[in-house]
């Protein structure tokens, strides 16, 4: 089963956002019955990155990396990034992914890996 994480569009004007919100931010329409979900895409630019290299206990890598992408529609998510020299602006892939396991639960989130 292929996993997905989905966006928001207004009902009313067609503004598509990231993560849910109460309110639109470009009609002002409210309610959870406003909105349509839609898959977002997995596609999209490198805009920013850093790595962490002082990391919890829990995490079982010795950096990690994260970044902002701006997928193929325009919005702006966060998620890691799986690439050994990143560039600013370089075309990048994400998979949904497991970024965190908890005692009963996985949790899950983009892994972006170089296009």
């Amino acid at each position: 089963m292929e996993r997905e994480i989905f966006g928001y569009k207004c009902q009313k004007c067609g503004t598509l956002h990231y993560p849910f919100r109460m309110v639109c931010k470009n009609c002002r329409a409210n309610g959870y019955f406003e909105f349509d979900t839609v898959p977002l895409p997995h596609a999209g630019k490198l805009l920013t990155f850093t790595f962490i290299h002082n990391l919890p206990a829990e995490f079982e890598v010795a950096r990690l990396g994260l970044g902002i992408v701006e997928l193929e529609n325009g919005l702006r998510v966060t998620g890691q990034i799986q690439i050994d020299d990143p560039k600013l602006g370089m075309d990048v892939v994400g998979a949904i992914e497991v970024v965190k396991r908890d005692a009963y639960d996985n949790r899950y989130g983009f892994v972006f890996r170089a296009a």
